[in-house]
This record gives C-alpha cells, sequence and structure tokens, in this order.
C-alpha cells in the first residue's frame, strides 16, 4: 500500500473524473488507473474529496453504508475486507423528491439490513456485543448502488473512490429491536415485478451485520470520523445486487423461520 495525501495530483485527478461523470451522467474510466488498484489511502482520500464538496455544496451527511461484505464479491475484487461510503440526505427515498436526489448512471439494487443508532460509538472496545448495545432500531432496506465507472468495471480502490458506489436508499416502516432477533439468523428475499431476483441470509453480511456493523465502527473512529447516534448505517447486502430499470417495483423482505420482520418497497421513477 503506498501512502497518499489528498493534494496528490493523481487524487485531485480521480475526484474531478468522478464529479464529471456525475454532473455529464456520462461514466467515466476507472479511476484506479490513476491511483492504483490497491492503493486504499488513496481511494479514501478521493472519496474524503467527494464528501467535503457535497457538504461545502450544502449536503447533509446521515450516516454510512458497508460494501464489499460477501466473500464471493471479495473475492471477485480480489480483496479481503469490506469498505465503506457516505449517505447523505437527498439519497433517502421517499423524503427527497426526486428532481433533489443524486442522479442514476447504471443502477442496481440490493436488501440489507439498516440500523440506526442510539448512541455514539467511539469507544475503546467496539465489537458486536458493544455495537448492539448502541442500536435504536433496524429495519429492512433496499439501496440502489450506483457506479460512476463505465459498465461497472471496478476494483477496490474504484469503488471506494466512487463513495463504496453508493447512489439511494430506502427504509421500511416497520423498526425491530436487536432484542427481537439475530440479525445473523434473518432470510431476504427480493423480488422484482413478482419475480425472485435475489436471496440470502444475515449470515450472508460479514458472518453477521453486527460485526460488519462493528468493523465499521472500528474503522470510522480509526479515520477520526466515529459513528454518532442518529446515523443511518447499511450493514450490506444479503443477496446478489440485480438491475434496476425505471417504472419497476422492488419488494425485499427479511424473515425469520415463518415470520415476516420487515419489508420494504421501492418504484424508480425515471430521472428527469
Amino acid at each position: 500500500m503506498t501512502s497518499t495525501v489528498t493534494g496528490d495530483h493523481t487524487v485531485l485527478a480521480a475526484a474531478h473524473r468522478l464529479l464529471t461523470a456525475s454532473t455529464t451522467g456520462i461514466p467515466a474510466e476507472p479511476v484506479r488507473e490513476l491511483i492504483g488498484r490497491d492503493d486504499v489511502i488513496a481511494a479514501y482520500a478521493v472519496q474524503r474529496i467527494g464528501t467535503v464538496r457535497r457538504c461545502n455544496a450544502g449536503a447533509r451527511v446521515v450516516g454510512r453504508k458497508i460494501g464489499l461484505t460477501s466473500p464471493a464479491v471479495q473475492q471477485q475484487l480480489g480483496v479481503d475486507q469490506p469498505d465503506f461510503g457516505v449517505l447523505f440526505a437527498d439519497m433517502q427515498v421517499p423524503q427527497t423528491p426526486l428532481a433533489q436526489r443524486p442522479p442514476l448512471l447504471q443502477p442496481k439494487v440490493e436488501a440489507e439490513l439498516a440500523f440506526v443508532l442510539a448512541s455514539d460509538l467511539d469507544h475503546d472496545r467496539l465489537d458486536a456485543e458493544r455495537v448492539r448495545g448502541a442500536i435504536a432500531y433496524a429495519v429492512a432496506t433496499l439501496e440502489i448502488v450506483d457506479s460512476r465507472i463505465a459498465d461497472w468495471d471496478i476494483s477496490f480502490a474504484d469503488t471506494v473512490a466512487d463513495n463504496a458506489s453508493s447512489g439511494w436508499f430506502t427504509l421500511g416502516e416497520r423498526q425491530l429491536t436487536v432484542a427481537e432477533f439475530e440479525p445473523r439468523e434473518i432470510a431476504m428475499r427480493m423480488t422484482i415485478d413478482g419475480e425472485l431476483v435475489s436471496e440470502g441470509t444475515g449470515a450472508a453480511c460479514l458472518g453477521d451485520p453486527l460485526e460488519a456493523l462493528a468493523w465499521l465502527a472500528r474503522t470510522a473512529r480509526e479515520f477520526g470520523d466515529p459513528l454518532r447516534a442518529g446515523d443511518i448505517v447499511l450493514s450490506g447486502a444479503l443477496g446478489p445486487m440485480a438491475p434496476l430499470t425505471p417504472a419497476t417495483a422492488v419488494h425485499a423482505e427479511l424473515t425469520l423461520g415463518t415470520d415476516v420482520l420487515s419489508t420494504v418497497d421501492f418504484t424508480w421513477e425515471k430521472n428527469i
């Protein structure tokens, strides 16, 4: 791993490439050509530039998302760790009107479990047990992932730099306390227009979504920006992502045995 700072010209060029793709709607060439495919420091430096730019323009951070939690996806990209990105308020559907959301270029959809925090996670010990106690509630979630990189031709550095391939997200209505269920034991089914397109379990997310949350809490603290009370955390996909097109109805449900714990629905109105 090399050490690259945010002022490095290659980091700035990568950030500009991603910004141009987002503003023009034309996917860009991979940024690994500029920063290297395995330079974690450079990749997060590019992400940080994008985050600061958005905040300076008035965007509000509401949490984080965890990506690359599936062993199959990690193997595909040749990495042995997850990554994270930033959630902004204007990504949340339906709270944000369509015209005010970030544009989608190449969207896909995946179902997962989200946590909303009741307390800060900035302690010395941040394991699954500690983070469980910090959760206000959990809820079924659909994440509309997207890539500013043409044809989703991404390496680890590309997706990290591109804010962990973030797009939009929507939370289900039924809120669950983690006293009601074990996140690793849930099952997920996702349909598009009634056809099953993805299924999985809580164990597909780093073995346990609580372990994914603990990983993020430790990593965020190390980056000097710990998770705080009120943050929304998307803990990672529970099954394969599926392509998304306008006007299709997506439905996902989280179950434990025969009991439906939480559901979430989404229909993408086309960008205007």
